[in-house]
């Protein structure tokens, strides 16, 4: 799969981008790094091949791939046909899903805890974050996450990829890549969890997710490094609500029979004849 070059350039825009396919709910799944990847003695961290080289600027306005800033470059410039089914908008994010994908989310007790898009090869997780305008806050955020993995036991090493670093993690059968981008007061980390033979595939695609995507950071005051707002479209955010519910019925299912008390078989008789 070629990074470059991608989508081609509209001239005119006649048409809008395609709606938000149909999401997949499941309530509950695997979280961020699986308990396999976790389960295995600490690891020393390896060299950074790159240490000591400059990471290459990303232009996310004028530049010729992505991401890109949505506050200044309009997605629906661009034909995104050949590789995407559809536009997955959360209004902080636009993200081209790529063909024969889908959309999950991840419930946590409070609702909606994380948003992937899953993939033949493995699943893709956005997030965008608050930054300052000074450039370099993907560069600094390598190390901690290095270290985390590092403290949860996976073999860790530091590739570089097209807009600079990006942290690999690899335990028994799983690979787990993190490859983030420095935007207009805005970064973008992407999470790629995979089996290990399919690794170098799902490394492609999220590149090339990386690069059709758009971030809105928007003009409201956010503390760097904050997640930025998520918006769930009309048909997830419905199908998310009717999960809650449902969690919600069998949560109270089964207080109610956890506080029933339990009756004699005589007791049940009488009752019945009642």
């Amino acid at each position: 799969m070629a990074l470059w070059p991608f989508g081609k350039k509209k001239e005119e825009v006649n048409e809008t981008v395609a709606e938000t396919p149909t999401a997949d709910l499941q309530q509950e799944t695997e979280s961020s790094v699986p308990e396999a990847l976790s389960s295995l003695g600490q690891v020393e961290l390896e060299e950074d091949p790159s240490a000591g080289e400059p990471d290459p600027e990303h232009d996310a306005i004028n530049g010729e791939t992505g991401p890109f800033d949505a506050g200044s470059v309009n997605i629906q410039d661009f034909d995104f046909s050949d590789f995407s089914k559809g536009v997955l908008d959360l209004g902080s994010l636009q993200i081209p899903l790529p063909q024969n994908s889908e959309v999950q989310v991840e419930m946590g007790e409070q609702g909606p805890r994380m948003l992937h898009v899953v993939t033949q090869f493995g699943r893709i997780t956005p997030v965008a974050f608050a930054a300052p305008t000074s450039a370099g806050q993907w560069r600094v955020a390598t190390k901690e996450i290095a270290e985390g993995m590092r403290r949860d036991g996976l073999t860790v090493r530091v590739e570089h990829g097209p807009w600079g670093r990006e942290v690999v993690g690899a335990a028994n059968d799983r690979t787990i890549r993190i490859a983030g981008v420095d935007g207009p007061r805005w970064m973008l980390r992407m999470t790629m969890i995979s089996p290990a033979d399919r690794a170098d595939d799902m490394r492609d695609l999220g590149r090339e997710v990386i690069a059709r995507t758009f971030v809105n950071r928007g003009d409201a005051p956010i503390l760097a490094g904050s997640p930025l707002p998520v918006a769930l479209p009309k048909q997830l955010a419905e199908q998310v609500q009717q999960a809650m519910a449902q969690r919600a019925a069998q949560a109270a299912a089964t207080e109610s029979a956890a506080s029933t008390p339990a009756q004699s078989p005589d007791q049940g008789n009488s009752t019945n004849a009642e």
